[in-house]
């Protein structure tokens, strides 16, 4: 896989800088599809072999906290109580942190956001990692990013019994599909690329969910409350089930680079739109 894909599309992306240029790339992937350990290659190809300095993000790290969401199941609708979907992002958070990453000058450092998803809320800021300027390159990795809002006649039919059962009346979808039309899309236009990790199918992504969670079941302390059981993760799949799907049909077209993984996570093909 290293170097049937993941040292060519190193390469690739060191070629798509000049001089001085500082870029903005994403990394868009199901659960489970290894986004965070791309990512992390990218980074050590490029600072060992190009002498880059690379910050990476995961999208994940900017859920609104716990109590943030707790107001807007209240004030808007039930199911924004639960991490994961458009519209429980801290949008403003991320954009500030892209653009201050993206002009730190020599010397300068920068802490970047942490979420513990053990503890569902935002980490200690005292917690959180730092990055020293000037940056190469940002990679912001996560299962929406460059994902793009659907029609409105799209939303009416639900996709699955959460959205049948739980937002008969698609208040939830259509807020969901209202915030990836608006300030989710203004930040990924500033994309300078997007990779999209593409799974054989949604079949595929609870078993990949499932060993996700056991991997944080393994690090977390005995105190965590939000370690899920597999019937949980079952329900929860399906709030992402809608933008997943659609990501699967649509991004393949869209993406600049598309990794197709096969049922063992193995990346089996590489296509570059250019």
């Amino acid at each position: 896989m290293i170097e049937e894909h993941y040292l060519p599309l190193t390469l690739w992306v060191a070629e798509r800088r000049s001089p001085g240029e500082k870029l903005l790339f994403g990394i868009n992937g199901a659960q489970g599809t290894g986004k965070s350990t791309l990512a992390d290659f990218l980074k050590l190809g490029l600072e060992s072999g190009c002498q880059w300095r690379v910050a990476v993000l995961s999208i994940d790290d900017f859920y609104l906290t716990k109590a943030e969401r707790h107001e807007l199941s209240e004030t808007i609708h039930p199911l924004l109580a639960t991490r994961g979907v458009p519209g429980t992002h801290d949008m403003k958070l991320l954009s500030q942190s892209l653009d201050d990453l993206r002009a730190l000058g020599e010397g300068e450092r920068y802490r970047l956001p942490r979420f513990d998803k053990a503890q569902d809320d935002r980490a200690d800021e005292q917690t959180w990692p730092s990055v020293t300027g000037p940056l190469d390159l940002v990679i912001l990795e996560g299962w929406c990013v460059g994902s793009i809002a659907q029609d409105d006649s799209e939303l009416a039919e639900p996709v699955n019994a959460l959205e049948r059962d739980e937002d008969p009346a698609g208040e939830w979808r259509r807020y969901v599909n209202d915030h990836l039309a608006s300030d989710y899309a203004d930040l990924f236009a500033q994309l300078d690329a997007l990779v999209f990790l593409m799974a054989p199918g949604f079949e595929a992504i609870f078993r990949w969910r499932l060993e996700q969670e056991q991997k944080l079941v393994a690090a977390a302390p005995e105190d965590a409350s939000s370690i899920m059981s597999e019937q949980r993760i079952e329900e929860f799949i399906q709030f992402y089930e809608r933008i997943t799907r659609d990501n699967l049909e649509r991004l393949p077209g869209i993406a600049d680079v598309v990794l197709e993984l096969d049922e063992s996570h193995d990346c089996v093909a590489s296509r570059y739109r250019d």
